[in-house]
């Protein structure tokens, strides 16, 4: 029978701190009291103290001495989750001090360090003589790891969480290839700390080959500065910042670069990205973000971003159950050739407040909102230089019902006020009021059917009938140029974006959708759809879908499998199957396969500028075609042209103690501004200082 023993008494209390009142409690097989000043316990001993588990085969306690002497093999398990094996040692009572023989120390379940003796000081330092220390895996059949850092000797300090190495000689599977008299690491429960972080190899065409070497510097408790210097054989240099501060109520980051290379000579390009968020009084948010950069080609030269118009922000914003108010300031910089920021409207600020109630009298749900929205051109030029203004209102109310046989109907109706002031432009009249009502009622019967083979079918016809007046008034179109055609909106009110449109006449929206849900996970859903229209207002353009009296035909399709497939395609076409627009897009992922896959196709749409039909198909997939090892590929393609916009092929190595990725990439599109570039890319990164673990799917295992 196991002895329990609370030391309690004087005489028995071996692993009591000196001068304090806490005591251990011992558990082993058999516990002997030899005289006044010796305990010995044997078999299965197990000790508890201030959350230090002890186990071993025995414990001897000289009471004159305050040692104890353990005979192993033995385990000591530390708060932190660390862990201390040996062979057998020689400890102080309260197990701040001695030493232990043959022994590991080992650090967050993943770095491992052996040495002939540890010897313990203080309760605070580990001290490892002739040491080996990694996180890979060592089987027996394989006793070299696949990198591991030899030292003279090495300091663990707990309180700060260091690793101190002296004469440290980095081997990759037992060849030397580094050596430092000395070395400063973090041990892995350490998540931030002063040092260099994983460096990278860049190959570029145009830049030539360079290495990056980020340091990391913390600045007290909340705050952290990255510092990473670039240098290639192209003569390239740069100098990259990423700075990052947390306050009581809110954090900002900073992220930029400065460079001068021999792409632009005798300039300096930078660039830098900064964005926030802090939470302010009465509920409200402030969320801001600032993009600037040097040139147009300088993110894309550099990798660090594909943006082609670069967003500055500054936002103000409060949610509640039936209330939203938000107000905002926007700068927009375009980086495309074909586009002109002075002639853009690129200073963009709005006010709006959303309220949500019940509707008197008529019952059922209303929202009403107030918008004040303006922009402004830098240029003065007439007409292309027009900067407006506009003030809004809007009433929503809508009223359900369902009859006793199943049938939704619904009523709605909407007030849209509009008042425009517009600047710069002699062809606008200004100012300018418009009020647009609309008025709706809609009827939906969803027929339900279960199947023999225990499949559910829903079946939904949908029909909607919506009026508002023809409108002829001439307010310029700047937020409503671009009209999507889709299930989202096929029953809406009102199918322009912005607030510069409103869909006018009369008109019928219909449609009817059918799913099917398979008992074995599957299901399939189709939803087809048009809308009729009593007159042709001229509104929508070549390439919507939805010009004429009547619109092309929407079809969607979405399939989902049980095994994580995901297949969905989205047609608008006309009666004579002439396509304005088709999207398909597949999603497949299973425990080795990651495949994403898209096909979009549009017709040509001059307000949307794009002068001519596009053609596009876009890849992304992943193959993890062993346990340690997955492919990466990516591809976009443009049909018009025949050839490649993008692609790239990257190689992925995990394990428990190393991550490695390669990559390949080339970008062919080009511009006035920006030209062809290939990108090859490698970064080695060893786990266990300071880095999460490697996933458990793909550690090692030794084959037995």
């Amino acid at each position: 029978m196991r002895v329990l023993a609370c030391m309690l008494l004087a005489m028995l209390m071996p692993l009591a701190a000196v001068g304090q009142q806490s005591a251990a409690t011992l558990i082993a097989d058999e516990v002997v009291v030899d005289g006044n000043s010796r305990l010995r316990a044997t078999g299965n001993v197990e000790v508890f103290f201030k959350g230090t588990t002890l186990q071993a085969t025995s414990i001897v306690y000289d009471r004159q001495s305050d040692a104890l002497t353990i005979a192993g093999p033995l385990t000591v398990r530390r708060p932190d989750g660390s862990f201390l094996l040996a062979d057998s040692a020689a400890l102080s009572a309260d197990l701040e001090n001695g030493i232990l023989r043959s022994a590991r120390l080992v650090l967050d379940r993943q770095l491992q360090l052996a040495a002939a003796e540890i010897h313990r000081i203080d309760g605070r330092y580990s001290v490892l003589g002739k040491t080996v220390a990694s996180s890979c895996t060592i089987c027996p059949g394989s006793p070299v790891p696949l990198w591991r850092i030899r030292a003279r000797r090495i300091i663990h300090d707990e309180l700060e969480r260091q690793l101190y190495f002296e004469n440290a000689r980095l081997e990759v599977v037992g060849v030397p290839v580094f050596y430092l008299p000395r070395l400063r690491l973090p041990d892995p429960t350490l998540k931030r700390a002063n040092g260099f972080l994983t460096p990278s190899l860049r190959v570029n065409d145009k830049l030539g080959t360079g290495l990056k070497l980020p340091h990391f510097f913390t600045l007290g408790r909340h705050a952290d500065v990255t510092v990473t210097p670039y240098v290639t054989t192209g003569g390239s240099r740069t100098v990259e910042l990423r700075f990052r501060r947390a306050f009581r109520n809110g954090r900002i980051t900073l992220k930029g670069a400065l460079t001068r290379d021999d792409l632009r000579p005798g300039e300096t390009r930078r660039y830098l990205f900064a964005d926030g968020q802090f939470d302010l009084p009465r509920g409200f948010d402030l969320t801001f973000g600032i993009k600037s950069v040097s040139d147009p080609a300088y993110l894309l030269d550099y990798n660090y971003s594909d943006a082609d118009r670069l967003p500055s922000t500054v936002d103000i914003s409060r949610t509640r159950r039936d209330a939203y108010i938000h107000a905002g300031l926007r700068h927009v910089n375009s980086l495309r050739a074909s586009e002109t920021n002075a002639t853009l409207p690129a200073t963009i600020g709005s006010a709006s407040w959303q309220r949500r109630f019940e509707m008197p009298v008529l019952g059922g749900t209303a929202e009403s909102r107030l918008e004040l929205f303006g922009f402004r051109r830098s240029s003065g030029l007439d007409v292309t230089g027009r900067d407006a203004a506009r003030a809004s209102a809007r009433l929503d109310w809508r009223r359900d019902w369902t009859t006793s046989q199943g049938l939704l109907l619904a009523a709605q109706g909407r007030l849209a006020l509009d008042y425009y002031v517009t600047d710069d432009d002699s062809t606008a009249t200004t100012p300018e009021t418009r009020a647009t009502p609309f008025g709706a009622i809609e009827m939906r019967w969803p027929l339900v059917r279960a199947g023999t083979d225990g499949a559910t079918h829903v079946l939904e016809p949908m029909a909607q009938l919506v009026w508002s007046p023809v409108d002829d008034t001439t307010i310029t179109n700047e937020d409503s140029l671009s009209v999507d055609f889709d299930e989202g909106n096929l029953f809406s009110l009102n199918r322009f974006p912005g607030a510069d449109r409103q869909e006018q006449g009369l008109r019928a929206n219909l449609g009817i959708g059918w799913t099917r849900h398979d008992p074995t996970g599957w299901s399939l859903g189709v939803t087809v759809g048009r809308i009729l229209r009593d007159s042709n207002p001229g509104q929508f353009g070549t390439g919507t879908g939805l010009g004429g009296y009547n619109s092309d035909w929407l079809a969607s399709m979405h399939l989902a499998t049980a095994g994580n497939l995901r297949l969905a395609n989205r047609a608008v076409f006309d009666d004579e199957f002439n396509f304005t627009r088709d999207e398909l897009r597949l999603d497949w992922s299973t425990e080795r396969l990651g495949l994403t896959s898209s096909f979009i196709w549009q017709q040509a749409n001059p307000l949307e500028n794009r002068p001519s039909d596009s053609a596009e198909w876009l890849m992304d997939t992943s193959y993890r075609f062993r346990p340690n090892w997955t492919g990466e590929a990516n591809w976009r393609y443009d049909f018009v042209s025949g050839s490649a916009a993008e692609a790239g092929v990257g190689l992925v190595y995990r394990n428990e103690c190393v991550e490695m990725n390669v990559s390949l990439s080339r970008r062919f599109t080009s511009s006035t501004s920006v030209t062809p570039t290939t990108n090859f890319g490698l970064t080695i990164a060893l786990t266990g200082f300071g880095t999460a673990p490697g996933e458990s799917a793909y550690r090692r295992s030794c084959a037995r």
